[in-house]
């Protein structure tokens, strides 16, 4: 719940009166607190179909216009000749990107409505807005997709626009439609242009007689399965299947031989439906070494279009951008001007308005380029374009949305430098990427140096150029002029908040700009070596190696670029050092043993004394968090020779001696640093306690075992686990133990389909339960040839992570 200083009585006084003309028993009160943000704790009791009509009957409030009151103008243009901003705008998405467009709606000076489910209610967009609405319970149909429900907030709060964001109903032409038809301002491109460019197979026709290559492939209306099979086979294995309606790589499988093409085709449908609301896929020849390059465009309602420049994102995983940068490596400027003129032509032959994405393939092998698709909305990755031409895109969809001018013609659209963006997600990239969810209990990121993009002034077009002609001339990368270094964090997260199953993993976005490429990816490197987390798995140090990889580093990159490199981007995780052990063990007896100050006394320090003297000695076990739960311990021993000087030895399970560290000095500097000093270096080092869950009993397991995270130089993350001692062990049992054959839950899902029946005979590798988390599939495949013994889920149920699902016995059980 959010703060306030009012009493409850008092709080209830400042229910506006719009807010009480407007009251109905599905909505509950909306309250202001001290900053003047309204706070609305809910949409409820919506799901039956006479509330349903309720909200699709509800019409404006008695006495309110709806008509668009415009704010101040803005100082860059002529008043007399621009509309002016809107003055209140619901943003209909959560996250990161929530946050984004609130930070721009408050340098303009407009008011936000934020909208969210139930589980988001602490969420920072909703810290963040003017405004906060409950719209619903988690699942996205029932609250983020739901239209009628954030109409009805956006009439009740007075909103004369809502901006979609990314993902959600940002290209939905249902829901486009459904704004006009209300008399609210849609943020993005006319519905006619999100259905011509929101279809693949449509768009992909419109570029073919515009004279844009496209790649050899089907994409008529026959979604007949055999069909769509007889279409491979022509154009030729690989193929790769993809959601008509879509993006973010959902619905999207790559089969590289025949007998597989009939489960990607049916595991792609259904997640296209699930995602988009339609099951309808394309097909096309998969491109062995393919670049994904794309181009930011801009339009506005007078018919100019701009080109913001081309963004490489071919590095991928599971068929989503994990990273991406501005402009792409390698171009020359002929080339960058025909991918822009192209995408360009693309916007106008739909009428375009506002901004959107034009993506391509490029050949690495032929050089030549292809057109994929239009996203019909702002990209994820739309800071580093801001980043090198030093522009507000946000602040450019207000002004198209309020009927302004493009501010700048294609000419005067800078070009500096080189910018970078590393997606941070919740996943563990060792495990196939699989999503992670859980409380961030630890938080602690590179320090900001900007807030938007550095500003440049525009270009001025050399003398006889053409500014209006809508033209692309070729365009070098001025890499001569002087700017600072810089450092932005795109994030909707912040310490202790919930990452959970309904929605995308992605925490937050690290975005950094150079002088050049060079300088650009130092940054990076540095801005991820500084990004440290403690709860769930992130990519972090995933993303460090990418940025740290020769191959990356000299721009040889290909949407292949993880599988090709795959062994050396992952390298056998190394044995803690006996250093590292070393201030493991010093942080636990510090902790337990904080050193006392000089002029305390005997009563005071009671907790310290022995028999023997005051001497604290402390042997600490310590396991890899990788090491069998069942391997014996490597132990530290921890002997204090004077206050803040310590004798440390590690010595392995056996009892040999690996190392001595005689009198080292070592102190907490806060509850999570410690300073020490260990072969003649000085170290502060970010240590991170995981307490076990409180609800979970004790076991070998080490999911019930306190976890110590350290962040060494160099951004590397080891995580170290202190065994449970044998005696609460014994308490507990050991509650994870399992048979061979069990399938467990890797992740907290959502059952999508159970696959075997109780008593069923099973093959290695056959299909047993398919798996739904943050929006992507998982198929869990049966280890052994056997017998199902016992089935523990239900098609629709949730699951949280590590219970047992199917039990297999295995053959050699059966017949031992």
């Amino acid at each position: 719940m959010i703060p306030s200083k009012h009493s409850a009585a008092q709080s209830l006084r400042l229910i506006s009166s719009r807010a009480r003309a407007a009251a109905a028993p599905a909505v509950t009160a909306v309250v202001q607190n001290t900053s003047g943000r309204t706070i609305n704790r809910g949409i409820r009791n919506v799901a039956s179909a006479n509330s349903a009509k309720l909200l699709r009957s509800t019409k404006p409030l008695a006495g309110t216009s709806f008509a668009r009151s415009y704010a101040t103008p803005s100082s860059s243009q002529d008043a007399s000749l621009r509309k002016a901003h809107f003055d209140k705008v619901l943003i209909a998405n959560r996250g990161e990107i929530a946050c984004r467009v609130i930070r721009t709606a408050k340098k303009l000076g407009i008011k936000t409505v934020a909208v969210y489910s139930e589980v988001d209610a602490n969420s920072l967009h909703v810290l963040e807005a003017d405004e906060a609405y409950c719209i619903g319970p988690a699942p996205s149909a029932e609250s983020y997709l739901s239209m009628d429900k954030i109409i009805e907030v956006c009439h009740r709060s007075g909103a004369q626009a809502i901006h979609p964001g990314y993902g959600f109903l940002s290209e939905n032409a249902k829901f486009a439609e459904r704004l006009a038809e209300e008399g609210i301002v849609f943020i993005g491109p006319p519905s006619s242009a999100i259905v011509s460019m929101g279809s693949k197979s449509e768009s992909k026709n419109i570029m073919s007689a515009a004279g844009v290559p496209c790649v050899p492939g089907y994409h008529g209306t026959n979604q007949d399965p055999q069909h769509l099979f007889e279409e491979s086979k022509g154009i030729g294995f690989p193929v790769l299947i993809k959601a008509i309606h879509g993006g973010g790589g959902k619905g999207m499988r790559t089969v590289h031989s025949e007998d597989e093409f009939m489960d990607a085709l049916e595991s792609a449908k259904r997640e296209s439906q699930k995602a988009f609301g339609d099951a309808d896929v394309l097909v096309e020849k998969y491109i062995v070494r393919p670049r994904h390059i794309e181009v930011q465009v801009f339009a506005d309602m007078m018919g100019n279009a701009v080109s913001v420049w081309e963004r490489d994102c071919s590095v991928q995983r599971r068929n989503q951008k994990i990273i991406e940068e501005a402009p792409a490596p390698g171009l020359t400027p002929e080339l960058r001007a025909d991918l822009s003129s192209k995408a360009v032509a693309a916007a106008k032959a739909v009428n375009y308005v506002g901004a959107g994405t034009v993506e391509f393939i490029f050949d690495n092998d032929t050089q030549q380029f292809y057109f994929m698709e239009m996203n019909t909305r702002l990209q994820v990755e739309h800071p580093v374009s801001e980043m090198v031409s030093g522009l507000d895109l946000v602040e450019w969809q207000l002004e198209v949305a309020a009927g302004n001018p493009l501010p700048l013609k294609q000419s005067e659209v800078p070009l500096i430098g080189h910018a970078f963006e590393a997606r941070i997600y919740a996943e563990n990239p060792r495990n196939n990427f699989l999503p992670d969810s859980g409380t961030m209990l630890y938080l602690s990121t590179p320090t900001p140096t900007h807030i938007f993009a550095p500003t440049f002034p525009p270009l001025i077009p050399a003398e006889g150029t053409s500014t209006d002609s809508g033209d692309v001339a070729p365009r070098e990368v001025d890499t001569s002029v002087t700017v600072a270094p810089s450092l932005r964090l795109e994030q909707g997260f912040t310490q202790g908040s919930q990452i959970g199953v309904f929605y995308d993993p992605m925490i937050a976005k690290l975005v950094v700009h150079g002088r050049d490429r060079t300088e650009a990816l130092r940054m990076l490197r540095r801005g991820l070596e500084e990004y440290k987390v403690v709860g769930l798995s992130t990519n972090v140090e995933f993303l460090l190696a990418l940025a740290s990889h020769e191959k990356f580093i000299a721009g040889d990159v290909e949407t292949g670029f993880i599988p090709k490199y795959f062994d050396e981007l992952f390298p056998p995780i190394p044995e803690p050092s006996s250093e590292l052990l070393a201030q493991a063990g010093l942080y636990v007896a510090l902790r337990d043993h904080p050193t006392q100050p000089a002029d305390s006394t005997p009563w005071t320090t009671l907790q310290s004394r022995r028999f023997g003297g005051d001497v604290y000695e402390r042997i600490i076990s310590i396991q890899s968090d990788d090491a069998a739960p069942d391997a014996p311990p490597t132990t530290v021993h921890v002997k204090s020779v004077s206050p803040s000087t310590f004798d440390v030895t590690i010595r392995s399970p056996s009892g040999e001696t690996l190392a001595m560290f005689p009198s080292v000095p070592a102190h907490l500097a806060s509850p999570t640093s410690l300073r020490t000093t260990l072969g003649g270096a000085g170290l502060e080092t970010t240590i991170v306690s995981q307490p076990p869950p409180a609800a979970v009993p004790a076991s070998l397991a080490h999911g019930t075992m306190e976890r110590l995270h350290i962040f060494s130089a160099g951004g590397r993350k080891t995580t170290l686990v202190l065994p449970t001692p044998g005696w609460l062990r014994s308490l507990g049992g050991d509650v994870l133990s399992g048979s061979k054959g069990a399938l467990r839950a890797p992740m907290p899902s959502l059952v999508v389909e159970v696959r075997v029946k109780l008593g069923e005979k099973v093959v290695k590798g056959q299909p047993v339960v398919v798996l739904e988390s943050m929006k992507t599939e998982t198929v869990l495949r049966s280890d052994v040839d056997g017998v199902v013994k016992a089935v523990a889920c239900a098609k629709g149920e949730m699951v949280e992570e590590g219970k047992e699902l199917v039990d297999i016995e295995s053959e050699e059980a059966e017949s031992a």
